[in-house]
């Protein structure tokens, strides 16, 4: 969310799981306004939740869609349009008691919100809410009906050297996703590319700026939930899948020729820390091979302490689970058996400083605390916010920084 707000990016939230218990529904509005710092607005409105699960009111078209337990939903699923008897339908459908409490929720949600204004969603100041239940495919309709009606256009985008137009006829575009192993039958690495102007064509040469070297495509994939399938061309907003032998970071940019980068794509400073710990000696390459893939992919962040190899796996926002999937897919795709052992860190910070044996000395005599990114940048590892900000004032020629954007 903090990326999505330094972009101005719009987002649509959809609150799943109506049909098992969980909090009051004016609750959990007030709960991802609170955490998300986010303004929402209602577009469906719940009746009941759990067992007593009966469906969703549609509050922009004024439509009710009844809730069937154990069964998904389809294209087909009736959708009663309330029109001027909607006060004796409504009662005869979910029951007096359901109804009233619906009328009155709905009266005070439009009270309160109105008409959902697009300009306000496309410019990141308010966000459409849904809910509903996806494992029974159940009010997702709704939600993906609204999004191609007020989805953002394909927009002009910051470079390193000017702001490219989306209506340029050049080709450019940067990846923005990285996956290993998305097939495990076949090892793969794709890296998802944004095209952001003018047109991608399969086996035609493009510009690798970082690498500064020329590459072509034979086999460009769309991809639509499972399927894949190649691609001749994609235009400005399409998202093209490449297969990668290792030619990408995130950020990446591609060009016709021109010497620029994307900028806006951050890497945050991490909140959790933990030493890598590798329990199979035998299969130190296969582990290093794995930390080094989905490291790339942007799962987690990868520290190497200075005066050591010690590997210190770090997540954003994530929390405990990320590494566990880490470590499960360390095992199952990589064959790396390991373990994390937490570390007393409480921030990392990207260091840049334009004397560089001040820099050199400050790492030097912080060496418990220093240590690199996969990119070889300087990163400062604080013990506690008491610590960041005393070596902040201590050393006033070095800059501490919170996103890795300025070492690009």
């Amino acid at each position: 969310m903090e990326v999505c707000r330094m972009r101005d990016t719009p987002v649509i939230v959809f609150i799943n799981k109506m049909d098992r218990d969980g909090k009051n529904r004016f609750d959990l509005l007030e709960e991802i306004e609170k955490e998300l710092k986010l303004t929402l607005h209602p577009m469906t409105w719940p009746i009941n939740s759990g067992k007593d699960f009966k469906g969703v009111y549609d509050i922009h078209n004024k439509g009710l869609v009844l809730f069937s337990a154990n069964t998904k939903s389809d294209d087909s699923e009736e959708i009663i349009v309330l029109g001027d008897d909607s006060d004796a339908l409504l009662s005869a459908k979910i029951g007096e008691r359901d109804a009233a409490t619906l009328r009155e929720d709905v009266e005070l949600i439009e009270a309160v919100n109105g008409s959902l204004d697009v300009e306000d969603y496309l410019a990141g100041l308010v966000a459409p809410v849904f809910f509903g239940s996806a494992v029974n495919n159940f009010g997702v309709r709704e939600m993906l009906e609204t999004f191609v009606n007020i989805a953002p256009k394909p927009r002009s985008r910051e470079t390193s050297l000017r702001k490219i137009d989306v209506q340029e006829d050049k080709f450019s575009g940067f990846i923005f996703k990285i996956h290993a192993n998305l097939d495990p039958k076949h090892r793969d690495r794709i890296g998802f590319m944004r095209v952001c102007s003018g047109r991608f064509e399969r086996n035609k040469y493009y510009h690798h700026v970082r690498l500064d070297k020329d590459v072509r495509f034979s086999n460009p994939y769309s991809f639509l939930a499972r399927s894949k399938d190649v691609i001749e061309d994609a235009y400005p907003g399409d998202v093209v899948g490449l297969f990668d032998t290792g030619n990408f970071k995130i950020g990446d940019t591609l060009t016709e020729g021109e010497n620029f980068y994307f900028t806006g794509i951050p890497t945050f400073s991490p909140e959790i820390f933990k030493e890598l710990v590798n329990k199979d000696p035998m299969k130190t390459k296969q582990l290093e091979k794995g930390v080094q893939q989905l490291t790339d992919e942007g799962v987690a962040q990868l520290f190497t302490q200075f005066g050591g190899n010690k590997k210190i796996i770090s997540c954003v926002g994530v929390g405990e689970l990320q590494f566990e999937v880490i470590q499960y897919r360390l095992l199952q795709e990589y064959g790396a058996a390991c373990e994390f052992r937490t570390l007393p860190f409480y921030k990392a910070c990207w260091l840049t400083c334009d004397d560089d044996k001040k820099l050199q000395d400050f790492l030097r005599f912080k060496q418990q605390n220093s240590a690199e990114d996969k990119d070889g940048n300087p990163v400062y590892l604080a013990q506690s916010e008491w610590f960041l900000n005393t070596e902040i004032s201590n050393n006033l020629d070095i800059k501490f920084h919170f996103t890795s954007e300025v070492q690009k």
